[in-house]
């Protein structure tokens, strides 16, 4: 992780995150993914402004460069962007629920350094001070190693049709550290 700074995002950052999202969409998918897959995919990933409203989406960089984003929610959405069909708003209770770990993305430039690491980590420690007790994402099978990793741990698998193609996802949790 050495050489990376992190940052709240902005407003005015959401070009570059765009940027980068399709970045890794189109490349960190393939091997795990059919193209069909991975075009199907984009109804049921990308940006969620709402995190950035709510103060809690982060921007990694590497050199002036963006490297990754991610963030954590205290809504009930799982996951999801603007475009996708069925989020909630709600809010969610720390002392019964599960915060929510979103919208990640490592820049395909970036890969496997450390990038994903660091967003779990100001995201847990985020969701910690609020008082969340545990953290819970929709993971995609090219970040589940990354997720196992950390200490998620697998609840469920799906299968998202949404977009057309079906794309394997699955539901991961972890508790939260003292």
């Amino acid at each position: 992780m050495a050489g990376l700074t992190s940052r709240i995002a902005g407003p005015q950052d959401i070009p570059a995150l765009e940027a980068v999202m399709d970045a890794a969409i189109a490349e960190l998918q393939r091997g795990f993914l059919t193209p069909g897959q991975i075009a199907s995919s984009r109804m049921i990933m990308g940006l969620d402004r709402q995190l950035i409203a709510d103060g809690g989406y982060f921007v990694v960089e590497d050199g002036g460069r963006i490297a990754g984003c991610g963030g954590w929610s205290r809504r009930a959405t799982l996951y999801g962007g603007d475009h996708t069909p069925g989020r909630d708003a709600a809010l969610l209770n720390p002392a019964k629920d599960p915060a929510r770990v979103r919208a990640m993305y490592t820049h395909p430039d970036f890969a496997r350094r450390g990038v994903g690491r660091l967003i779990l980590e100001l995201c847990e420690g985020a969701a910690r001070a609020e008082g969340f007790r545990r953290l819970e994402l929709m993971g995609t099978m090219s970040g589940r190693p990354l997720y196992e990793s950390y200490g998620f741990i697998a609840i469920e698998e799906i299968v998202d049709s949404r977009g057309g193609e079906p794309v394997p996802l699955v539901r991961m949790g972890k508790a939260i550290a003292p």
